[in-house]
């Protein structure tokens, strides 16, 4: 069942929603309840790019830390 939402913003904030609604060949209606649909799903884990996967944890034992990555840092560029 559908109901109505009344919300309160700011009117320049209203004119560039629209806007990019048009723009998406959307409603405004839409899109907000997209965003409240997408809220729900941030919960979820997401999954990550191939290239990040297989990067992930490539250090984890190298035992580098933050004061190791400032070394690196100034040794590079001082």
């Amino acid at each position: 069942m559908q109901t109505k939402l009344t919300l309160r913003l700011d009117a320049e904030l209203i004119e560039r929603a629209k806007r990019h609604a048009r723009a998406r060949h959307k409603s405004l209606s839409r899109m907000v309840a997209d965003y409240f649909a997408a809220l729900e799903k941030e919960d979820l884990p997401t999954e990550l790019p191939p290239l990040t996967r297989s990067l992930r944890g490539l250090l984890k034992e190298k035992g580098l830390d933050e004061s190791a990555y400032h070394r690196h840092l100034e040794e590079k560029y001082l």
